[in-house]
């Protein structure tokens, strides 16, 4: 196996998931706990399932009944109107029973779906960016569309079906003996025959559903790459319509095939179950005839146990057969499900974690050392840093040096492997997530935006903010103006990603977000070497009143953010190589020289005006 290389983030691989966990009676118990809540309500819908299966054998009673006054009538409408009336009534009553166990397991397993999505959306919530840098939206999409949907199968079919099938099989073979032994024991022994089958089938519709599910997964993952914004935008830069159309056919194709194996398996299997279920019930009359003849029996309990009760138990008895096939399925689903709420939270609070009061913005990193996952080297190593409260601090250096790393470990996007982070001299492992949130702003180099309209964009940093303070804000990143020209102003929509918006006003928008969040330290990774010059000079002049009175951090691209940082800390293989101003940098003679001399020194231009702290 070739060594694994991952320094940043973005160079994070998927080694693919742990090994299942192994079936156990501690996962069935888990299973069940989620249904404890809900344990009132299952009592109810067993209480429906025992009288809805009482109330079935009424159609077999008065079949028996009808038959049997009919073959030796009195001469009296009575009895008939009695026996119809009787199947009418029971016919009603477990229709009306039927639909309220319909609506309470539906309760049941819309609650219990529910609970999952909160559980498993929070616990994705809680993951670090290492998680996410590894994982394909589309995967995580099908484990909380698909799999979580699927639950309502396990309740109703699984769990209410178990039942449902034990009740009607017993009550079934409880009237068959009363009615008739020789034609019960009949039954029993023609009951294999159909059952047999059933369970190889069943066993290999279950992996043939397994495997298209799989493929279903993959297909949603694809077209979540390929056809958002971003993808889409790649594909028709590169002119690849043709390839990702061949790619999509392949899925496709695969995906076709599966789905024909799995309704040809049971087509092929409801074809035998018509003939066993012509043979059946044709040996069992001709056993039955031979009952009468013989005047063991009546006419109308051989209709009555051949052609409603036998058809009867061989439903219950087969789905009774295909169970641990259901079983298996349903602790499959929820085995996938537990993989991802039992993913352990890297960055996680303490017990005891506190509020971390209002910043000055005293920042220091001491001896902090970081390695991504499954890296070969660390990001950092041995970094110490000190920065004043208010100050502006340019980061640079060469391209995977750590740059991005002090920034995610500043915010808490990940806990250092060695060392501390602190601000205002506490640990950030002490404090809050929430309240360190509400302390540090950031605005990364591709500045996102919701499918949501202006003002709902710039509120999600505050949504108590009032009108004007958002307003007043937008003013600062010179983006008010811009906003008040768009068709709905404040409450047009920006599209997915702010796709509908230029580079520079989706940064000034994200500027503005941040201004409005107004927190004590500010984060900015810049962009700005992909805007033209009008859109620069804004951008420029919309980050002074973000950088104000503010503890800043930015990853230098841009040589205007350099020359107006009060530090600068040059990065290099995970080391603090350098620090100082601009001018004490050059008079060194040491990396930031090359730096500037290769790419700050070449931007130098009378038409972009510094950013000022």
């Amino acid at each position: 196996m070739p060594d694994r290389y991952c320094v940043g983030p973005s160079m994070a691989v998927d080694w693919g998931e742990e090994q299942p966990p192994r079936l156990s009676w501690c996962l069935v118990q888990r299973i069940f706990g989620y249904f404890l809540p809900y344990w009132r309500r299952g009592l109810i819908a067993f209480a429906c399932i025992g009288a809805a299966a009482a109330l079935g054998l009424a159609p077999a009673l008065v079949t028996k009944g009808l038959i049997d006054y009919l073959a030796h009538p009195t001469g009296a409408l009575g009895p008939l109107v009695l026996l119809v009336t009787a199947g009418v009534i029971a016919s009603l009553l477990g229709g009306l029973i039927g639909v309220l166990q319909s609506y309470i397991t539906t309760w049941v397993s819309e609650g219990i779906m529910f609970d999952l999505r909160e559980q498993l959306f929070d616990r994705l919530l809680g993951q670090s960016m290492g998680f996410f840098t590894h994982s394909r939206s589309g995967d995580l999409l099908s484990r909380m569309d698909n799999d979580v949907g699927g639950i309502e199968d396990v309740v109703s079919d699984t769990v209410f079906g178990l039942v449902t099938n034990v009740l009607v099989a017993a009550t079934t073979l409880v009237l068959m003996f009363a009615l008739s032994w020789q034609l019960t024991l009949a039954a029993l022994l023609l009951l294999p025959i159909f059952l047999v089958p059933s369970r190889y089938v069943g066993q290999a519709t279950y992996r043939a559903r397994k495997r298209t599910q799989e493929k279903l997964s993959e297909m949603a993952a694809y077209m979540q790459e390929v056809l958002g914004i971003s993808g889409i935008l790649l594909v028709k830069a590169f002119t690849k319509e043709r390839a990702e159309r061949l790619r999509f056919q392949g899925i496709n194709h695969d995906l076709r095939r599966l789905q024909i194996r799995q309704a040809m398996i049971g087509r092929w299997f409801g074809m035998f179950t018509n003939v066993f279920a012509t043979l059946g019930p044709a040996l069992l009359l001709l056993f039955g005839g031979y009952l009468v003849i013989s005047g063991r029996t009546t006419v109308g309990t051989v209709v009555s146990v051949v052609t409603i009760l036998a058809g009867r138990l061989a439903w219950s008895a087969g789905a009774l057969g295909s169970t641990h096939v259901n079983i298996t399925g349903s602790l499959a689903l929820f085995q996938r499900i537990f993989q991802y709420l039992d993913l352990p939270a890297d960055v996680a609070e303490q017990p005891d974690a506190h509020e971390l009061p209002a910043a000055q913005g005293a920042v220091s990193f001491a001896d902090v050392s970081f390695a991504y996952p499954g890296a070969s080297r660390s990001a950092l190593d041995g970094v110490s840093l000190s920065v004043e409260p208010g100050r502006l601090v340019a980061l640079v250096g060469p391209t995977g040096a750590g740059k991005t790393t002090i920034t995610y470990l500043l915010a808490r996007f990940y806990d250092p492997g060695a060392g501390s982070v602190r601000i205002d001299g506490t640990d950030l492992r002490h404090v809050t997530l929430e309240s360190l949130s509400r302390q540090i702003g950031m605005v990364f180099q591709d500045s996102f935006l919701f499918h949501a309209s202006v003002r709902d964009n710039l509120l999600y940093a505050r949504p108590e903010a009032s009108e004007e303070e958002m307003k007043a804000a937008c003013r600062a990143a010179y983006i008010h103006d811009f906003i008040e020209s768009l068709p709905e102003g404040y409450e047009t929509v920006v599209g997915e990603r702010g796709h509908r918006l230029s580079g520079g006003e989706k940064q000034r928008m994200a500027i503005a977000r941040v201004i409005v969040k107004d927190p004590r330290i500010v984060i900015l990774d810049e962009a700005t070497s992909s805007l033209d010059t009008v859109s620069e000079q804004l951008v420029q002049a919309a980050l002074r009143p973000l950088f104000a009175s503010r503890t800043s951090f930015v990853i230098a691209h841009r040589l205007s953010t350099v020359l107006a940082a009060d530090r600068i800390l040059v990065i290099d293989r995970g080391r603090l190589v350098e620090a100082g101003t601009h001018d004490e940098l050059v008079d060194q003679g040491g990396l930031y020289k090359t730096l500037y001399e290769r790419q700050f020194k070449p931007e130098r231009s009378p038409t972009v005006g510094l950013v000022t702290a």
